[in-house]
């Protein structure tokens, strides 16, 4: 466990840390000395020292001219980035992953995670549990259950109880007076609203001075909905709205979804995108996707790249895939331990166009400078806590964007949808003391993050 760890240095470790002896009596904190400083805001910066006193960084500027400080440890031939969010992830949807995910996120350097659905019964311990200083825990955010419409995708039946109805544009409005009242952090939208609910969810949130993540709607379209929300989760239903007929495919939903038949809101919800998706991919309309893409320039787009590909990436065919799942409870070993049934064996059979089309899109919103998040949806699809957020951003920079670019959507951009980038993301004196040490560049290679020597959650330090 790393709250163990944090308790006895390992030998590497201890080789790094040294006290400050003789001369001027040091200043108060831990100095991380002549280390090469990497974050989103200011690039690459060589021979830093970094100071932390708690959970604040109290200098962080050219080794040559910082002050002594109370321990010190020499991290010559390292490099230092910000702190990793892993910004889609769900806390209390499958139990079995619960208890072991705070160590799990700290293991791969995500110090701060954002529950994006979950019932407040189940959630608000957890919540609780995290932000108690017993143990190191990531910085936790939530939104509570999935807003959904008159037919609930999670209402416990086919899928786990996750989300909560929003029949009226009333009930909608209560509900995100209750959330706020009992401490959400921003409000979650979900697939099955009518028009008239997402309109009175998003004035809702706004008076509450909430920030607003959402799935597309079902009855409405991503140019439509998009610029109303603060970030939009899946890419989905981009793909309906980029497509030469989409007039007419977005008329067939809307005639789909007063659901005559009565079907469940899961069954519903799973039908229409089984139906249109891959013909609204094949349809794709250039002029049209670059007027969906112009709306959303101020909607942070959290794509969960690597479950939209996992036909075409599965994370369980990677070589460290086995070593990453010895962490996992017994139950999810031997589970997870063969290829998922849904899974085809014979990679020629597995249809791999919506994952070729998300990572063209991601590619494409990143040049058309659509912000983008890094989120994995964790532990939904074989996502393994924090390991799969390593994955992902070497999806991303598969899909088009640098390196650097990578980790923004890991730092700075969630750190800008809660209005925290002054003290969130970057590495400067005043920011909080989130920190990962590396021993190789991410710069040259993304997967360098998997090369960790330390992390640093709320300045506590934890090490591998």
């Amino acid at each position: 466990m790393l709250h163990e760890l944090k308790k006895t240095l390992s030998l590497s470790a201890a080789l790094l840390l040294t006290f400050t002896g003789c001369g001027s009596e040091p200043a108060p904190g831990i100095a991380i000395r002549n280390v090469t400083v990497i974050d989103a805001a200011h690039g690459m910066r060589a021979r830093q020292t970094v100071i932390f006193d708690g959970d604040s960084i109290t200098y962080a500027g050219p080794a040559s001219g910082a002050p002594k400080a109370r321990e010190s440890i020499d991290a010559n031939g390292k490099y230092l980035i910000p702190g990793l969010w892993d910004f889609h992830v769900h806390l209390t949807y499958d139990d079995r992953f619960t208890a072991i995910m705070p160590d799990s996120f700290l293991r791969y350097g995500i110090t701060s995670v954002r529950d994006t659905g979950g019932l407040l019964p189940e959630l608000l311990p957890v919540v609780e549990d995290m932000r108690s200083k017993d143990v190191p825990a990531p910085r936790v955010y939530f939104s509570g259950p999935l807003l959904d419409g008159e037919y609930v995708v999670y209402d416990g039946a086919a899928a786990p109880e996750i989300g909560t109805q929003n029949r009226t544009a009333e009930q909608a409005t209560q509900n995100v007076a209750m959330l706020k009242e009992a401490g959400a952090s921003f409000i979650k939208i979900y697939e099955m609203v009518s028009p008239e609910v997402f309109d009175a969810l998003v004035a809702a949130a706004e008076e509450h001075r909430l920030p607003i993540a959402a799935h597309v709607p079902l009855a409405l379209t991503a140019s439509s909905a998009g610029p109303s929300v603060d970030t939009m989760e899946h890419l989905r239903n981009v793909e309906l709205d980029c497509a030469a007929n989409w007039t007419e495919l977005h008329e067939t939903r809307k005639e789909l979804l007063k659901n005559k038949d009565g079907i469940s809101g899961y069954a519903l919800r799973s039908a229409l995108h089984g139906l249109q998706r891959l013909p609204a991919i094949t349809a794709l309309d250039e002029q049209r996707c670059d007027y969906v893409l112009s709306t959303l320039t101020d909607t942070i787009q959290v794509p969960t790249a690597g479950l939209n590909t996992i036909l075409l990436n599965p994370m369980f065919e990677r070589d460290d895939w086995q070593e990453a799942l010895s962490h996992m409870p017994d139950v999810v070993r031997e589970e997870w331990a063969e290829l998922p049934r849904w899974l085809p064996a014979d990679k020629a059979d597995r249809d791999t166009t919506f994952a070729r089309f998300t990572m063209r899109m991601i590619g494409r919103m990143n040049a058309t400078g659509v912000p983008i998040a890094a989120g994995t949806d964790t532990p939904i699809a074989h996502a393994i806590p924090g390991y799969s957020l390593l994955n992902e951003l070497e999806i991303l920079v598969q899909s088009g964007l640098a390196p650097l670019q990578a980790l923004e959507a890991a730092t700075v951009t969630p750190a800008r949808f809660f209005s925290l980038q002054d003290t969130m993301g970057t590495i400067s004196t005043g920011m909080r003391a989130d920190l990962v040490l590396l021993d190789a560049n991410p710069l040259d290679d993304i997967n360098n993050l998997r090369r960790i020597a330390m992390v640093i959650a709320q300045g506590a330090v934890v090490l591998n």
